[in-house]
């Protein structure tokens, strides 16, 4: 589609509903997104919130507008676009079906398999399948805040039923460690996980280290692998579960109901189809879901994918078809 040089899509304000600038229903997604040159508009505006800065010269900027989207910097005229540098980057794929696959993805409660979106979409199922690889890339914020206060830490066992094998950390299955905030009175705050290769200190307290701010309480099991962390500034509240009275789902909540809903998602969302090299995207799929669980509107989840999406480098297929190197 070719746009008019003298039409400014940030000048234009993008089709709201009720005051709002993002949709609430499919249909109102339709009205507001229905071709290029709205979606591009609504683009712009969540990755240049105060005006186009040029990606190239860092220069502030109203852009030159010329065919097939195009915008050259007056500065040092950078040709670029507002899908330019991110994750839609060089997609032979239509903004429009991005926007629905968009979603799709966060109004489904339990979201969609790569199978459930290429019927939805009426895209091959290899289109369908990378677009969820590359927005599960987008779900994760590099600023993101670490949790603090109370916050259980413990590993899970991921994968199929394998009979007369190992038990416990032993196993063959993929080891997943799940650090949770555990709130006061009752109830539990943000989560973060990681698949790790095993379940040795080498691996679980540099997790903790990223994921957990300095001066907050980590409880754990009696394991040995989390017995450096007061040496990192942490305070450990432990407890040995086989000496305990109460079993474990109930001396460690918050991480035994994140496990079983993680488990049951697997399941029941993906039929249990989940590879180790694709496993920690479908963690941070888990993990976006999780923390906005309290969201009033699914419109307004839908708004912040589209924000990460625009803020995220390209992904292409080879990054994401053996597994992101996250």
């Amino acid at each position: 589609m070719v746009v008019s040089s003298s039409v400014d899509p940030l000048a234009t304000p993008v089709a709201l509903v009720a005051g709002r600038d993002y949709p609430r229903t499919y249909r109102e997604l339709v009205e507001m997104f229905p071709d290029y040159t709205a979606c591009a508009a609504y683009l712009e505006r969540l990755r240049w919130p105060a005006g186009f800065v040029c990606p190239a010269c860092g220069r502030a900027a109203a852009p030159w507008r010329q065919t097939r989207g195009r915008l050259v910097c007056p500065s040092c005229r950078h040709q670029g676009s507002a899908t330019a540098g991110t994750i839609l980057d060089k997609t032979r794929t239509s903004v429009t079906t991005w926007f629905e696959a968009a979603w799709h993805v966060t109004t489904a409660k339990n979201g969609l398999s790569a199978k459930t979106l290429e019927r939805t979409l009426g895209t091959r199922y290899r289109v369908a399948w990378t677009m969820l690889q590359r927005f599960r890339v987008a779900m994760v914020r590099s600023e993101r805040e670490r949790l603090s206060g109370n916050v259980e830490v413990d590993e899970i066992l991921v994968g199929g039923v394998e009979h007369g094998g190992k038990r416990g950390r032993g196993t063959a299955k993929s080891v997943v460690v799940i650090a949770v905030e555990v709130l006061a009175p009752k109830g539990f705050g943000r989560l973060r996980m990681r698949h790790v290769p095993n379940a040795s200190g080498t691996n679980l307290l540099p997790f903790v280290c990223d994921v957990v701010a300095p001066g907050s309480t980590v409880r754990t099991d009696g394991w040995d692998g989390y017995n450096d962390l007061p040496k990192h500034g942490y305070m450990r509240q432990k407890t040995v579960l086989s000496s305990s009275d109460d079993p474990a789902h109930v001396a460690m909540p918050g991480v035994h109901r994140v496990a079983s809903l993680l488990k049951r998602w697997i399941l029941g969302t993906h039929q249990g189809s989940v590879t180790p090299d694709h496993l920690q995207s479908y963690l941070e799929e888990f993990t976006f879901r999780f923390n906005r669980r309290a969201s009033r509107s699914r419109g307004l989840v839908f708004r912040r994918l589209l924000e990460q999406a625009v803020t995220t480098g390209p992904v292409t297929e080879a990054d994401v078809t053996h597994g992101y190197a996250w």
